[in-house]
């Protein structure tokens, strides 16, 4: 679990990091350069879950290579399912990190959403719904694993 007190008196408890596949930790299916290594340290702390319709079809492969947890969405409503599965999960105890129109209510219902301006560039709709933004994914690993830098963002 990782426990993070954003004064004045919010107070998270996360188990769980959902994230997005293709656009957030991967471009055209291959894992971005740093996740690895910044998963592996934060699994210690949270359970890894990655999500994709698996457009590439290498969500299996990936979520191994990384040690997550793979969910691969269904055809139609994707972002209700990537919402349902944070809800399914937890939501108050759910990091979620994504880029896409389809990640905005996963984002809105986790306890943390941090949206990533990634390779594939940032929907107005996922920038909207989240916390937190940053420029890319291993900014967004290291507000978790770095967390007074989210404190400092978040604090009112």
């Amino acid at each position: 679990m990782l426990e993070i007190v954003i004064p004045p008196d919010d107070h998270l408890r996360l188990e769980h990091l959902v994230l997005d596949l293709n656009g957030t930790v991967a471009l055209d299916g291959v894992p971005l350069p740093g996740v690895r290594e910044r998963l592996a340290r934060l699994q210690p702390l949270l359970t890894v879950h990655l999500v994709s319709a698996d457009t590439q079809g290498t969500l299996a492969a990936v979520a191994e290579d990384l040690g997550a947890i793979p969910h691969r969405l269904g055809p139609g409503d994707e972002a209700e399912q990537k919402a349902a599965l944070v809800e399914g999960l937890g939501a108050d105890r759910v990091v979620a990190i994504g880029n896409g129109a389809n990640d905005a209510r996963m984002l809105e219902r986790a306890a943390l959403g941090v949206a990533v301006l990634g390779p594939e560039g940032l929907a107005l709709s996922c920038l909207q719904a989240a916390d937190v933004v940053v420029p890319d994914i291993l900014a967004a690993l290291d507000l978790l694993l770095f967390p007074r830098r989210l404190v400092a963002t978040l604090r009112r």
